[in-house]
């Protein structure tokens, strides 16, 4: 783990043994994943230090240096804040995990549209009295539920998105699909490209971009020929779960989009759990997200068990 401490706008890291003889320079560019511009920025405005002294750029760091970024400071945000009922699962000073309702978009489609995850997540940030231009690292589709992953400061969002470039945050779904399966788990790894015919859906396409989804079998309603997997991705496409498995014959109950048939007034899917290592302070980060339709859609099952 990495010692970190917070004093007011600055963000102290106390430097490790396997950071000793980094320079700084570089420490903000390979480890911190800092981009041009920010370190530009840094040095412009003199926001970092170290040893309380004005930094040198050029230095190569020693176990036990403190280094100082003045990270907290208020950011003017081009989200509009909306008053809404959200359930945090985690949240430090730099990021924030949701668990994400149905029905509701992550993040606005036009400018007007006020009413999604990110706006709901602006208001929590500023009622905490933090002013800040807060970006989610990745997004669900509006009727799938579960965890989202949040940056609280550009510093953390491309350190996140590194991470997630890295396939460094696994992410665990639950889904309710039709039909039963001849092997209790299993991989898809077919292309996924636009539909030409539609303006939203997916398809396999031979000139889509790679994908691959695993799967696990975890319990079967025979009566209702449903079948309740988990779901696990090598890579993040839009709508993958719901086209891999539609391609196989096994589509998600009431995904009616991709043949599931309307049982239920979503697709059965749900992203029940995120692990990462915190890029800061390396410390490892676990969060469930409860399932909160109601009434009901998936059967009773321990998320805790994932």
């Amino acid at each position: 783990m990495i010692k970190t401490e917070r004093k007011g706008d600055w963000l102290l890291l106390y430097i490790p043994e396997k950071w000793g003889g980094i320079v700084l320079e570089d420490l903000f560019k390979t480890v911190l994943f800092a981009s041009k511009k920010q370190i530009h920025l840094y040095k412009m405005e003199k926001k970092v230090l170290i040893n309380n002294k004005q930094a040198n750029w050029n230095l190569s760091l020693q176990k036990g240096d403190i280094i100082k970024i003045q990270l907290f400071y208020p950011v003017p945000s081009t989200i509009i804040p909306t008053f809404m009922d959200i359930d945090i699962l985690y949240e430090d000073d730099h990021l924030i995990i949701v668990n994400k309702k149905p029905f509701i978009d992550t993040h606005p489609n036009i400018a007007e549209d006020t009413a999604t995850l990110i706006n709901g997540t602006a208001f929590h940030v500023l009622m905490n009295g933090e002013e800040r231009q807060i970006k989610h690292i990745h997004r669900l589709d509006r009727d799938t539920s579960g965890c989202i992953l949040f940056a609280k400061h550009e510093l953390i969002g491309n350190m996140l998105d590194h991470m997630l470039s890295e396939r460094k945050i696994k992410r665990t779904y639950i889904a309710l699909v039709h039909g039963s399966f001849s092997t209790k788990k299993g991989t898809i790894n077919k292309p996924i490209g636009r539909d030409r015919h539609h303006a939203t859906r997916r398809r396999i396409s031979q000139n889509g971009k790679n994908a691959i989804t695993y799967y696990k079998v975890i319990a079967e309603q025979k009566k209702e020929s449903l079948s309740l997997i988990t779901c696990t991705l090598d890579t993040g496409r839009t709508h993958q779960i719901r086209v891999h498995l539609s391609s196989i014959g096994h589509p998600l109950a009431g995904d009616t989009l991709y043949g599931g048939k309307p049982i239920f007034n979503r697709q059965a899917l749900h992203a029940a759990k995120i692990e990462l290592i915190h890029p800061i302070t390396e410390e490892k980060i676990e969060c469930y997200a409860p399932f909160i339709d109601n009434p009901a859609i998936f059967p009773k099952f321990d998320i805790f068990s994932l």
